[in-house]
């Protein structure tokens, strides 16, 4: 007969390492996360390069969708990184589990998704549609988009030193986020992308030049958009700030507004939101500086 002290004492160390495989599923989750953000990343990259015959796409049906709208589906795939981005380090705080290991494999997975990719998605677009601009163009176009991969790099690494846990720690930013800067050059693709398209239906021929203002302004916002990732410019942590907690029916109102943009012109709003959000800090910063009315001489 076994011994009902043994049985129970056989029992607990069961359910303990029953609990101790349940621990390791768990922190093994956002760093799945994390790579999920790491691969959309890559594939933005593959997807923008894409090269063949539209209708068969190689007799490959998943290389055709992407190739009918390339830069589009890269772009979407560097807002599928963001939520990725989003959801990793909420799963870490949720298993109670954030370590130095995740936050470097995080901003390493960021490099490609927010550094890399939408540098190589606006050389890509540009050299599409500009095919015949002269070298020293070609090279400059090259050289913005490795000064913005570099500044994403540092931004990174400037965050990891400085980063402190918590969400009490993040309500503002030091230099506009590598989400937010990836959000601004990916925003000027979607509204280009969307202008091209609507410039095909009758009457709105004229939005055929302002989807080639678009692509001038690629190379600016993608040059500032780098710079400003290592600016000491404040940038607020949307939602953080503004989202969670008690807000006032104003508030309320301006996100349903928001929502519905998104919904009926979602290129539209997500590009012109983001190239918003990227001037701010700046703009403000520059009326806070200049704008404001002098008091009178007594």
């Amino acid at each position: 007969m076994t011994d009902p002290d043994e049985r129970n004492r056989k029992r607990l160390r069961l359910r303990r390492r029953g609990k101790r495989a349940y621990i390791r599923s768990v922190q093994l989750i956002p760093s799945m996360a994390t790579l999920g953000n790491a691969i959309c990343g890559f594939g933005a990259i593959y997807v923008a390069h894409l090269a063949g015959p539209v209708e068969t796409g190689g007799g490959d049906p998943w290389a055709a969708m992407f190739l009918k709208h390339k830069f589009l589906w890269a772009c979407y795939l560097i807002l599928a990184a963001m939520l990725f981005d989003a959801l990793d380090g909420r799963l870490a705080r949720w298993a109670r589990h954030t370590t130095d290991f995740g936050g470097q494999l995080d901003s390493m997975a960021d490099v490609i998704s927010f550094g890399a990719a939408p540098a190589m998605i606006a050389m890509a677009l540009f050299k599409s549609q500009v095919p015949d601009a002269p070298l020293f163009v070609g090279r400059l176009v090259w050289a913005i988009g490795a000064v913005y991969m570099c500044c994403a790099a540092i931004r990174l690494a400037r965050f990891n030193v400085s980063n402190e846990h918590g969400e009490q720690h993040h309500m503002s930013f030091l230099g506009l986020p590598s989400p937010g800067a990836a959000a601004a050059v990916i925003g000027i693709v979607l509204v280009q992308q969307e202008l091209a398209y609507d410039a095909g239906a009758p009457g709105f021929h004229f939005l055929h030049y302002l989807a080639n203002v678009a692509i001038v302004l690629l190379p600016p916002i993608t040059l500032a958009s780098g710079l400003l990732m290592v600016s000491n410019f404040r940038y607020p942590h949307v939602v953080n700030k503004y989202l969670r907690g008690r807000r006032t029916i104003g508030r309320l109102i301006v996100a349903l507004l928001g929502a519905v943009l998104v919904v009926t012109a979602h290129r539209y709003t997500i590009g012109i939101a983001s190239i918003i959000y990227a001037l701010s800090a700046p703009a403000t910063a520059v009326y806070l500086r200049y704008g404001r009315a002098k008091p009178l001489a007594a």
